[in-house]
């Protein structure tokens, strides 16, 4: 079984920063593109930023320049670095991996529970 566990959500003021990750455990033996979506109350998920196991980058425009993601391919983790932070970027934060898991030769998307970011003005 592969799970993937959000953490490092929170509250935080207009302008500040925050910094999210996620991390994969389990069978695995090797995860491909690793995802960060948002999602708000009456809106539908979007996506934010993704990286690749190339370490080819997409950004959602909205945070291009403000957003960073990263990942670490040895602790199975990705992170999501937000700064100047507006009260737009409030939202549940998913991380997604498309994983291959032992015993499979395929790889399959999995999604954490998510991790609430809060910013106020």
């Amino acid at each position: 079984q592969v799970q993937l566990v959000e953490s490092g959500g929170g509250l935080v003021q207009a302008g500040g920063s925050l910094d999210v990750s996620c991390a994969a455990s389990g069978s695995i033996v090797r995860v491909n593109t690793w995802g960060w979506y948002r999602q708000s109350p009456g809106q539908q998920r979007e996506l934010v930023a993704q990286i690749t196991r190339g370490g080819d980058k997409k950004y959602q425009d909205s945070v291009k320049g403000r957003f960073a993601i990263s990942r670490d391919d040895v602790l199975n983790i990705a992170y999501l670095q937000m700064n100047s932070l507006e009260p737009e970027d409030t939202a549940v934060y998913l991380c997604t991996a498309d994983v291959q898991a032992v015993a499979s030769d395929s790889y399959l998307p999995y999604w954490g529970q998510g991790t609430q970011v809060t910013v106020f003005s």
